[in-house]
C-alpha cells in the first residue's frame, strides 16, 4: 500500500496561539539533538544555561496546558524506570553525582512530557522537521567554512583540553577538516555517527512530510535529498546498520496494513523468522559483516568496553552502582574506565549494558520493558490506529496515513542505534523515548 494516501492539500497553517509553542518545541528539539553544537561554542555552562530556559518554558507549557491524564493512561514501565534511577541515589557509590544524573534525567524527561502532552502529532511531526533542517543546514555551511576558511581541524571554543604528548586523538576536534577530503564530516555536533542518526531521523520525517502533503513538494524533494547527502557524508557504518533496520520494519508496516488484522499471523510469523535469522547471521559472520560496514571485529573498541561494563555490573547485579546518565569520569569505577586511543569515553556504547550497571538488572527488566512496551504501541498505532473511530469500530471511510509511521520508524532507529550506542538514555534519545511513550499510551483509545 503506498504511503500517499490522502489527497493532495495546502501545507498545514499555525494557528497564531500555537507559534510560539511550535517554535519553541523546534528549539527545544535542536537543543536536544545538537548539544555539542552549544557545548563546544558557548561552553558548558552556556548549554546548562539554554538547558535551563528549556526546562522552565516547558514546565511553563505544561502548566498552562494542564493536561488531565488518569493515572491508568500513564506508562508504568516509564515510572518505575525513574523511580528507580531516583530511589538508586540511596545506595549509589558516587551520591553527588548520581543527584546531579537524577535531576538531569528528570528535566529530559519533562521535555519528553511536554511534547507528548502539549503537541499533537502533526505538531511533533513539523517541530522535528524544522530542527532537523537547522542542524543539516549549519552542519554543511559549518563543515563548509572551516574546509574553505580555516583549512585544518578545528577544537571546540570554548575548550580544556591540555594534551602534553604531541598530536590531540581526532576525537577532541569539533570538526577534522574532511568535507573536501573524502572523510567522515561532523557537522555542527562534532561527531559523525550523531550527525549520521539525525540524518537518518530527518529522512524519517522528511520522508513522512512528502507522503502527507503537508509540505510543499520541491522543498520536500530538496531537503530530502540535503539529508541524504549528509547522511552519505557522514559515512556512519553504525548508522547504516540502523538504516537497514528501518527499512524492513517498514517494510513488515506496510504488509502489516495491507491485511486485515485477523489475517496477520503470516506477517508475524514472517517477522520472528527474519529476527532469528537476523540475530543468527550477526552471530554467524560477524567478522565478515564488521569488515563489510568498514568496522574491526572489536567495532572499534565497544567489545573491549563492552567487557569491562559487564565485570563492573556483575559486581553488583541486582541494584548496580547508582544512576548517573552520563558517566561521572573524576570518580570510580567510571575513572579510567572506557579509554581508547588516548580518548576517555563517557558511555558503555550499549544502552541495556549502561542501565545493567548503573540500575542493576531490575533497572534493566524495567527500561526493556519501557522500550518493548513503547515499540508495541507504535506498532500498533501505525497499522490499526487509521481504520479506527474512537470507540474502536472499524472505518471504512478511513486511509492510512505516513505520520502514524513516525514514531514506529523513529523507535526503530533509536533500537537499531541503542546496540552500539547509549544515546537512548540521555538528551533527545530519552526525551523521545519518553515521548513516544506517554503519547502512543494516553491517544489509545
Amino acid at each position: 500500500m503506498s504511503l500517499e494516501t490522502r489527497p493532495a492539500k495546502t501545507p498545514l497553517t499555525v494557528p497564531s496561539g500555537q507559534g510560539w509553542k511550535l517554535a519553541f518545541a523546534g528549539f527545544m528539539l535542536f537543543t536536544l539533538f545538537a548539544g555539542d553544537f552549544w557545548r563546544n561554542s558557548i561552553s558548558w555552562y552556556g548549554w546548562g544555561i539554554v538547558v535551563f530556559l528549556c526546562l522552565v518554558v516547558s514546565i511553563v507549557f505544561l502548566v498552562r496546558t494542564r493536561p488531565r491524564v488518569p493515572i491508568r493512561k500513564w506508562p508504568k514501565t516509564l515510572l518505575l524506570f525513574l523511580l528507580l534511577c531516583v530511589v538508586s541515589i540511596a545506595w549509589s557509590a558516587y551520591r553527588a553525582e548520581s543527584v546531579i544524573g537524577v535531576v538531569a534525567q528528570l528535566a529530559t524527561a519533562t521535555a519528553g512530557a511536554f511534547f507528548a502532552l502539549c503537541l499533537t502529532w502533526q505538531q511533533i511531526l513539523r517541530a522535528l522537521g524544522a530542527a532537523f533542517r537547522w542542524i543539516i543546514v549549519l552542519s554543511l555551511l559549518f563543515e563548509l567554512i572551516v574546509s574553505i576558511f580555516v583549512r585544518k581541524p578545528l577544537l571546540p571554543f570554548f575548550t580544556t583540553y591540555q594534551y602534553p604528548s604531541g598530536k590531540l586523538p581526532d576525537a577532541f576536534y569539533w570538526s577534522r577538516d574532511l568535507l573536501f577530503h573524502g572523510g567522515k564530516i561532523q557537522g555542527i555536533v562534532g561527531n559523525s555517527d550523531i550527525l549520521g542518526m539525525i540524518t537518518l531521523f530527518a529522512i524519517i520525517v522528511f520522508g513522512i512530510q512528502l507522503a502527507d502533503r503537508v509540505v510543499n513538494r520541491t522543498a520536500g524533494i530538496v531537503w530530502l535529498a540535503l539529508a541524504g547527502i549528509t547522511f552519505l557524508l557522514t559515512r556512519s557504518s553504525t548508522v547504516i546498520a540502523a538504516l537497514a533496520v528501518v527499512i524492513v520494519v517498514l517494510l513488515f508496516a506496510l504488509w502489516g496494513r495491507a491485511v486485515p488484522q485477523s489475517k496477520r499471523v503470516p506477517v508475524y510469523a514472517t517477522a520472528v523468522a527474519v529476527l532469528v535469522v537476523g540475530v543468527a547471521s550477526v552471530v554467524l559472520f560477524w567478522s565478515n559483516l564488521t569488515a563489510l560496514l568498514g568496522k574491526s571485529s572489536d567495532l572499534t573498541g565497544r567489545t573491549d568496553i563492552w567487557d569491562k561494563v559487564i565485570q563492573l555490573a556483575q559486581q553488583k547485579p541486582a541494584f548496580g552502582w547508582g544512576w548517573v546518565s552520563y558517566w561521572a569520569p573524576w570518580v570510580e569505577p567510571f575513572k579510567g574506565l572506557a579509554i581508547r586511543n588516548k580518548v576517555e569515553y563517557l558511555q558503555a556504547h550499549n544502552a541495556y549494558l549502561d542501565v545493567w550497571l548503573q540500575i542493576g538488572i531490575v533497572g534493566l527488566v524495567f527500561f526493556a520493558l519501557l522500550v518493548l512496551s513503547t515499540f508495541g504501541r507504535t506498532w500498533f498505532m501505525a497499522v490499526d490506529r487509521a481504520p479506527f473511530d474512537s470507540a474502536g469500530v472499524v472505518r471504512s471511510d478511513v486511509r492510512y496515513t505516513a505520520i502514524t509511521l513516525l514514531p514506529l520508524l523513529m523507535m526503530a532507529a533509536a533500537i537499531a542505534q541503542s546496540v552500539t550506542e547509549s544515546r537512548m538514555l540521555i538528551e533527545a534519545g530519552f526525551a523521545l523515548l519518553v515521548a513516544f511513550s506517554i503519547k502512543t499510551k494516553v491517544d489509545r483509545p
